[in-house]
């Protein structure tokens, strides 16, 4: 499988054409048209082939390709027996609600042989998000990136690269992911791993069957290379590397930080990471292994294996050196629950906090929120064994409510004013009953169960402190929220002491991201604007704790201007 670049001949006849656009309208950007078949086809890996849902034949699937103020229409067709939505992870949506795309949150999926035309405008963003499945765990194959470039003429800034690779890791399942987690949600116990990650869609040679099914990256000497670095994996946060070669970070979830240098890097599921790698001056007469396995913090079975792609320089005219067997080189990546890694390396993520690209953080605050995040169980029902603890279904929530998802969306039920029936308006804004979050657990590890909301009015300034539970073990929980960029502004280890810790909050450079780990057994800080009317879904980025009900949803009302209002639904909103 070749490396897709970005400075490829057919992507550049791309862009000629629509430089004579871009002269015609140079203020707002172009209207850019894509086309995503939802369809079965068959995949082989590791010696297993089965029919995996994918678009236009293609895993992972097509690059969107775009440029800030851009305005995509991305008409999706469903030819698969399952309901299906995609989520175009990242995006802000702002207004454009209707298109985030979450099943039964801001739409009824798209049934068989039904199509939706996803319609929304890139307004200030630039970098690498990505688009997957937003039902059950057809994400597993339903994915691929999103490359905003910045707007023409605009330069990045970093140097230019010489060329920019996508780097997307996955999972791959020998079984159907969907069967997968049904059989875990009837047993109440945790589901089957998957079979192997991927960089690319491809396994690697440290996979049984998969050495000819490997992601190459070949390099001349003394250039740079983007690498846009995709986390669409299910259910793993992910360590990765590149073996003697130093790579410097330079944006994360599409918004540029303060450079820094790092041999391995850490990322959730959900999110992105772009990096500078500079070459080696002169061909090194060696091959290089890029790899990537777990950062693992709870009491669970989990993939214990590593993906690994090559790193390869193309060798010198008239040389001998591509008929030799080279050294490789293989990179040490950290424990698997190395979570003093994982800290150092978040803290070291600042923004850029430029005239250019300033942090905007909320300085004042109107609503404090404090959310516990772990896991529970539920009961089993009668006459049923369950596979959980102590005999019961596992289960996760948000402040002990463990989200029911609705049968309609939420949005059409806000936006018509017929919540009733669909959801209620009284999600805690605090645990109902406090306890020692990370010391001793309760008792009582069952939770409840509804589809409750949050509402803010429009330009609410909001700060969420997300606490991490012992219940069921600590765990570091990847929580994203749709339709907002938010701050870090803190974290921590050990319970939230509103009294201390909001004296040590970063309001000057905190990162700013869509998604974030709340850390193993501690507390996470974030901050952002309600700006953006509409139905937002937060939830953790484990595929297997959504399941298990670890999300909630935000309204934010419409303002009072025009331009603060949430649009119409587009006539072909699908129906539930």
């Amino acid at each position: 499988m070749g490396v897709f670049l970005l400075s490829s001949p057919a992507f550049l006849v791309f862009f000629s054409f629509f430089t004579f656009c871009l002269l015609v309208d140079p203020v707002f950007g172009i209207t850019r048209h894509y086309k995503f078949d939802v369809k079965l086809h068959n995949v082989t890996r590791l010696c297993h082939t089965r029919s995996i849902v994918s678009v236009n034949g293609q895993f992972p699937g097509p690059r969107i390709v775009a440029r800030e103020g851009d305005q995509l229409l991305i008409k999706v067709v469903n030819h698969v027996p399952n309901n299906v939505s995609i989520h175009w992870h990242g995006i802000r949506q702002l207004r454009s609600g209707w298109a985030d795309g979450p099943a039964y949150v801001t739409q009824c999926p798209i049934q068989t042989g039904q199509s939706y035309v996803y319609n929304f405008t890139i307004i200030g963003q630039r970098g690498t998000l990505f688009w997957h499945a937003h039902i059950s765990w057809l994400r597993a194959t339903l994915y691929g990136p999103i490359i905003i470039l910045p707007k023409r003429g605009i330069p990045y800034p970093f140097s230019k690269p010489y060329k920019e690779v996508p780097i997307v890791f996955g999972e791959w399942f020998n079984a159907d992911p969907e069967a997968v987690i049904s059989q875990a949600l009837q047993t109440g116990g945790g589901p089957n791993v998957s079979d192997a990650y991927t960089i690319n869609g491809l396994p690697g040679p440290l996979y049984n069957c998969s050495a000819k099914d490997t992601f190459k990256l070949k390099v001349k000497p003394g250039k740079t290379y983007l690498l846009r670095l995709v986390n669409a994996a299910l259910n793993d946060e992910l360590f990765f590397s590149m073996a003697n070669h130093t790579l410097t970070v330079v944006d994360v979830d599409a918004v540029y930080v303060k450079p820094f240098k790092t041999e391995t890097l850490l990322i959730t599921p959900g999110q992105t990471t772009n990096v500078i790698l500079k070459t080696k001056p002169s061909y090194p007469n060696a091959t290089f292994f890029m790899t990537a396995r777990p950062y693992v913090t709870g009491q669970g079975t989990f993939d214990n294996s590593t993906v690994a792609g090559i790193l390869a320089y193309e060798s010198p005219p008239n040389s001998l050196h591509s008929s030799i067997m080279l050294p490789l080189f293989k990179p040490i990546l950290p424990a698997l629950n190395d979570t003093s890694f994982a800290t150092k390396f978040g803290n070291k993520l600042r923004s850029l906090a430029s005239a250019q690209y300033p942090a905007n953080v909320p300085q004042k605050v109107d609503k404090h929120f404090f959310f516990t995040v772990g896991l529970g169980t539920s009961p089993c029902q009668h006459n049923q064994t369950c596979q959980g603890p102590n005999g019961t279904k596992f289960a996760a929530s948000v402040n002990n409510v463990s989200f029911a998802m609705p049968t309609s969306a939420l949005l059409q039920a806000h936006f018509f004013g017929q919540s009733n029936g669909v959801y209620t308006p009284d999600f805690p804004s605090t645990p109902l009953t406090p306890f020692n979050y990370t010391g001793s657990p309760p008792n009582n590890t069952m939770v409840s169960n509804g589809t409750k909301v949050v509402v803010l009015p429009f330009n609410t300034s909001v700060e969420l402190v997300m606490q991490d539970t012992s219940i069921l073990g600590a765990e570091s929980h990847p929580l994203h929220l749709h339709g907002f960029n938010f701050f870090i502004v803190g974290q921590g280890f050990g319970n939230f002491d509103p009294n201390k810790d909001p004296a040590k909050f970063n309001l000057i450079d905190p990162v700013e991201r869509n998604t974030v780990g709340v850390p193993s057994g501690g507390w996470v800080a974030i901050r952002f604007l309600a700006d953006n009317p509409g139905v937002w879904f937060m939830h953790c980025h484990l595929e297997v704790q959504t399941s298990w009900g670890l999300k909630m949803a935000w309204i934010v009302l419409d303002g009072e201007l025009p331009t603060q209002k949430l649009l119409p639904p587009p006539a072909d909103l699908p129906k539930c």
